[in-house]
């Protein structure tokens, strides 16, 4: 499966080098008082992508990346066990960007073909498979808008 996030740090601020510092396990815990709520957060991810569109690597997509946490889809836990995440950089109320958009119109056919065994139906949000505990990408992520463009997209299904 994939399963698709949005993260800003601090929470609402984008385009600092906080998310990938925070992946990389450089992130400055003193550098913003929010930092001391996750401090010591081990975390990652397959993909970011960015406000304007890049998209950055940081897992390769045949090893686990911890992005999931507790959570369960379509009677399967553990979710890392058996998805690719990505980040996309946003909050529950900020429309992401057309650009984001975009890149994820150009990545997910891309992993689509390159994993068979998955299909589009099995596109999550981090919010379906950890209800109640987590909500991303949010109320601001337009569902619609990305299952329009893979229609769009030849052999997506």
């Amino acid at each position: 499966m994939i399963v698709l996030h949005g993260i800003s740090l601090p929470p609402g601020q984008f385009g600092g080098a906080e998310v990938e510092q925070l992946f990389c396990n450089s992130l400055d815990w003193d550098a913003h008082p929010y930092f001391g709520e996750i401090r010591g957060l081990e975390v990652s991810a397959h993909l970011l992508i960015r406000r304007n569109g890049d998209i950055i690597q940081f897992v390769p997509f045949g090893m686990r990346a911890w992005h999931a946490g507790a959570s369960s889809f379509r009677g399967r836990s553990c979710c890392n066990d058996n998805s690719i995440g990505i980040e996309i950089e946003g909050d529950d109320e900020t429309p992401y960007d057309d650009r984001q958009y975009e890149a994820l119109v150009r990545v997910l056919p891309a992993i689509l073909r390159a994993y068979p065994a998955v299909s589009a139906r099995e596109i999550a949000g981090h919010c379906d498979i950890a209800p109640g505990r987590k909500s991303d990408p949010g109320p601001a992520f337009d569902w619609l808008r990305l299952y329009d463009g893979l229609a769009q997209t030849e052999g997506v299904t």
